[in-house]
């Protein structure tokens, strides 16, 4: 059982790699454990975006997701099945990718969430394939680095076409309300 995987530990070492994959044990929610991750990733998203800048937020995700990588090769080698539940370390890579390409915004982050999670679950074209053909490490991270990037250009195309309403407002003779 992964469970059991994520709550015995070898040594301090092992202790501090399960917490980085299941981000601080946030994945051993017995609901929902992506929509949980993500939720968790969510406040480090948006301080790393607001007080230091939303190319750190994308490089930070990439970097995360190169060690994460790493680390469930190493796992799986050990036995463990490939993208169990328990690891969310991929949601938080993706949702951060989202975010630095949205904004670091209220609304910023509520639409990178649900975008992220849409696409995460749904998993479309490319992301779908590489969830379903990449193994390892690669595989996990993959498709929620993907899920990422197309849910931050879903959002980027969506207050796009926002702000294109709103300027058309005083044609149009009433108020969108965004």
């Amino acid at each position: 059982m992964q469970n059991h995987f994520f709550t015995t530990f070898e040594d301090a070492q092992d202790f501090l790699k399960k917490m980085f994959l299941t981000l601080f044990f946030s994945g051993l929610s017995p609901k929902a454990p992506g929509t949980i991750g993500t939720l968790v990733a969510l406040p480090f998203g948006f301080a790393i975006s607001y007080y230091i800048a939303p190319s750190t937020l994308l490089l930070s995700a990439l970097l995360i997701s190169a060690i994460a990588i790493k680390i469930i090769n190493s796992y799986e080698k050990q036995g463990l099945p490939h993208d169990c539940g328990e690891i969310v370390i991929d949601e938080l890579a993706g949702v951060w990718i989202a975010i630095s390409m949205i904004g670091h915004s209220a609304f910023g982050i509520v639409l990178s969430f649900v975008l992220f999670r849409i696409f995460d679950i749904w998993k479309p074209s490319i992301i779908g394939k590489v969830d379903r053909e990449v193994k390892g490490g690669l595989g996990v991270m993959g498709d929620d680095l993907l899920a990422g990037f197309f849910a931050g250009l879903l959002g980027l195309m969506l207050i796009g076409v926002m702000q294109k309403l709103e300027s058309l407002e005083p044609l149009l003779g009433f108020h969108f309300g965004f």
